[in-house]
């Protein structure tokens, strides 16, 4: 299909050749800054997510980074709670539970799975499921369900055992 354009959008569109670069050209470095670390005997890694899915990378960069810990050998575990909690649901797709309504739709449940797969501990808070009128059983299998209260005494028992913790927070 052939569009008509006015000079002005032509010579704009003519100013700066795109794309400038052919894909697969590399315009950033690869230069890793710091040690590949991995972790020492019982070390443990706990992430606090609060963020709501899709609504920002928050999330979804939260269990990238969990399941990167579990894969250095971290004791790792993830900790949903207020909106955070709906990155938990099994039920998500549009029109059917299941199917992405747009591409990546899954990604957050698609990494839970890998993640818990791999031997990685996700816990949801029942109250920030009831906030939003989520109900328990919608949960993705293998997602331990907690107290409201859980939500401080989880934070102490993995600074009890030294975990890095790592807590997102997005609204």
């Amino acid at each position: 299909m052939t569009v008509d354009l006015s000079e002005l959008e032509s010579q704009s569109l003519a100013e700066i050749p795109h794309p400038s670069l052919p894909e697969g050209s590399s315009i950033y470095g690869s230069t890793k800054v710091f040690p590949d670390y991995k972790a020492e005997n019982g070390e443990a890694y706990f992430t606090l997510v609060h963020g709501i899915a899709h609504e920002s990378s928050v999330s979804f960069v939260a269990v990238l980074q969990a399941t990167r810990a579990l894969r250095k050998g971290f004791e790792a575990a993830i900790y949903f709670y207020g909106p955070g909690s709906l990155n938990c649901l099994a039920t998500r797709g549009f029109p059917t539970t299941g199917n992405s309504a747009f591409p990546g739709e899954h990604n957050i449940n698609n990494q839970l799975k890998t993640f818990l797969a791999e031997g990685g501990k996700v816990y949801c808070c029942r109250f920030g499921l009831s906030l939003h009128g989520a109900r328990e059983e919608d949960l993705i299998e293998g997602v331990i369900p907690t107290h409201p209260l859980d939500v401080q005494d989880a934070i102490i028992h993995y600074a009890r055992k030294g975990a890095i913790i790592n807590s997102t927070y997005q609204l």
